[in-house]
């Protein structure tokens, strides 16, 4: 059979997800099953049976199987189905669902979900029972009224990430043959991931080719030289251009003050806005509002 690669989305509103903070769903052979986000808010813990190829940061790995998948929303990533059966669960979730309270351990922190670690571990048939019951105890109860359900779903996730972390990870995964192409390709991604800016009060979290680096767990020398290599451009071109392209758009389309935009996109003060994008376009901010 063909492959066929993952990118469709699934038919709820994300804007309801980002204000409930969590989904859970079943997975069957329709494709458009499988989420893709371009918003970086949500994580995911995915667990499904079939042949598949996941395509993590700059490696990949072929499954056949049961696996679990724990999706970072700072890491890019796409799967290919290779074979007609291809079920199971995933939910997705934010940081601020899982977190109660400020004391919590940041996912950032967690072996499953931290940048640079292993995401996909093999299920036996008694971890997939015993994990399948999780998914459907969490469908069963996104749907009722109990008053203490978020704490409930949240106890079903912690049992999840506690149950995987006494696994042992993949370590199946292989470098792509043309790393430069594949690094570059994760670079642009995770760029355009981060625009739109949809909140003045929600700053630019990665603004420096190092920000993109860690990232994409590589070294900024290896991502500079991909980068260059392939497209002609500096990383810190790239950055810049769709930063002053995002500013265009907010200082033309939004009612945001010029010192609102300048720090949504990670200025701390206007003035280094202005600096930054008279250097760069030859006029100040609010000329393109007259």
């Amino acid at each position: 059979m063909e492959n066929q690669t993952v990118t469709g989305t699934i038919d709820f509103n994300t804007s309801e997800l980002k204000l409930k903070g969590f989904k859970v769903y079943e997975i069957n052979n329709d494709l458009s099953t499988i989420p893709t986000y371009n918003r970086r808010d949500f994580y995911k813990i995915c667990m499904h049976t079939g042949q598949s190829f996941i395509h993590y940061a700059d490696r990949g790995i072929e499954v056949d199987g049961t696996i679990l998948f724990f999706g970072n929303p700072y890491i890019p990533y796409s799967w290919e189905k290779n074979s007609p059966e291809f079920s199971g669960f995933a939910c997705v979730f934010t940081e601020e669902f899982l977190r109660v309270n400020d004391r919590s351990e940041s996912l950032h922190e967690c072996p499953l979900f931290k940048i640079g670690g292993t995401p996909v571990f093999y299920l036996s048939a008694e971890q997939k029972q015993f994990i399948s019951g999780l998914f459907r105890k969490m469908i069963e109860e996104q749907e009722t009224d109990y008053v203490f359900k978020d704490d409930l779903l949240r106890n079903y996730i912690n049992l999840i990430i506690h149950e995987s972390m006494k696994m042992q990870p993949s370590e199946n995964f292989f470098k792509h043959k043309n790393a430069s192409s594949r690094i570059t390709s994760l670079f642009l991604d995770l760029l355009e991931r981060q625009f739109p800016i949809e909140a003045k009060d929600n700053p630019l979290k990665l603004k420096t080719a190092q920000d993109y680096a860690q990232s994409l767990s590589v070294h900024v020398n290896h991502l500079n030289r991909s980068v260059k290599e392939v497209t002609g451009k500096s990383t810190t071109a790239h950055i810049t251009d769709r930063i002053i392209s995002e500013a265009k758009a907010l200082l033309q389309h939004t009612d945001w003050s010029v010192a609102d935009i300048g720090y949504s996109l990670g200025f701390e003060y206007p003035s280094y806005f202005n600096n930054y994008f008279k250097r760069l376009t030859g006029t100040i901010p609010k000329l393109l509002r007259t």
